[in-house]
C-alpha cells in the first residue's frame, strides 16, 4: 500500500466548510492499508486546535499526524533568537525559539488569517524592524510563500507578498520552512518510513504541493481549494493525476495501486 501526503485547507475544507466525501475518503483510505500523513501550511492556528478542528470536520486523526509549519521552525531555528511576525495563535508550537524584538539571528514571517490581525502582525512598523534586522545580518525564514489562499470570500492575499518585499529591499533570499520545502516533505516521509518514489502528494496547490515531484513524489491535484484552470494551462510541470476532489481518491487508488 501506499504512503498518502494530504493537504488539508482546499482539499478538506475552505474556510471550515467541509469538502463532501472528504471524511469518507479517509476512512476507505485507512481501511485499504494506505499509510497517512497530514501535511499542511496553515499558520494560523496550533497544531492541536487544527487537529481539533478536523475531527470536528468528521476525519479521523491523531495530534501526531498532522505535520505543520510551525514544527518545522521549532526545528530549523531552536536556539536562535527569532523576531517573529506570525499569527500569535502558533506562538506555543514555536517551542526552543528566543522570540525578541531586536537583535535577532534570524527573522520569521508566517501567514495571514481572516480576521484583522495581520494588520497588526504586517503593519509598515513591523516589517521595517524586520527590515533593519536583516539589513543587520539576521536570516530571513518564512513559513511558507504563498502568494493567496482560498476562502469562502474568494481569494486573499497571503503573506508571501511580504516575503518577496523584504527579499527585495534587504538583498535577501527567504529560507521557506514548510511546502514546497524538499525538507518539509522529507520529514513527512520519514514519519511514514516511506520513500518518495512509493509515495503519493494530494493537494489543491500547484506550487506548494505539486511540487513535491521535485522530490521524486507522484502528485494529485484536486478540483477544490485554490485550483484554476487557467494555472494548470500554464505551468511548466503538471501532476500525474487530477481529480474532483478527494473525495474520489480511493477509487483512483484501488485502480492504480
Amino acid at each position: 500500500m501506499a504512503a498518502i501526503l494530504l493537504d488539508v485547507d482546499g482539499v478538506f475544507h475552505v474556510s471550515g466548510d467541509p469538502i463532501p466525501g472528504g471524511a469518507e475518503a479517509i476512512d476507505r483510505l485507512r481501511a485499504a492499508g494506505h499509510r497517512l500523513r497530514f501535511v499542511t501550511n496553515n499558520t494560523t492556528r496550533s497544531r492541536s486546535v487544527l487537529a481539533q478542528e478536523l475531527r470536528a470536520l468528521g476525519l479521523e486523526l491523531d495530534d501526531d499526524e498532522l505535520q505543520t509549519t510551525p514544527q518545522a521552525a521549532a526545528r530549523a531555528l531552536a536556539g536562535k533568537r527569532v523576531l517573529a511576525l506570525c499569527m500569535p495563535a502558533i506562538v506555543d508550537d514555536l517551542t526552543g525559539i528566543q522570540l525578541v524584538g531586536e537583535g535577532a539571528d534570524a527573522v520569521l514571517l508566517g501567514g495571514c488569517d481572516e480576521t484583522d490581525e495581520p494588520n497588526r502582525v504586517f503593519s509598515y512598523m513591523n516589517l521595517a524592524r524586520a527590515f533593519s534586522e536583516l539589513q543587520a545580518g539576521a536570516a530571513l525564514y518564512c513559513l511558507h510563500k504563498s502568494r493567496w489562499w482560498q476562502t469562502s470570500l474568494g481569494p486573499l492575499l497571503d503573506a508571501g507578498a511580504f516575503v518577496a518585499g523584504l527579499e527585495f529591499a534587504a538583498g535577501v533570499e527567504a529560507t521557506v520552512l514548510g511546502k514546497p520545502s524538499p525538507a518539509y516533505f522529507e520529514a513527512a516521509l520519514s514519519a511514514l518510513d516511506a520513500d518518495p518514489e512509493l509515495s503519493w502528494m494530494v493537494g489543491d496547490d500547484l506550487e506548494a504541493d505539486i511540487g513535491a515531484q521535485k522530490l521524486g513524489m507522484r502528485t494529485v491535484l484536486v478540483r477544490t481549494g485554490k485550483f484554476r484552470p487557467d494555472a494548470l494551462d500554464a505551468t511548466q510541470g503538471r501532476p500525474d493525476i487530477i481529480i474532483n476532489s478527494i473525495a474520489d481518491l480511493p477509487d483512483w487508488l484501488e485502480r492504480w495501486v
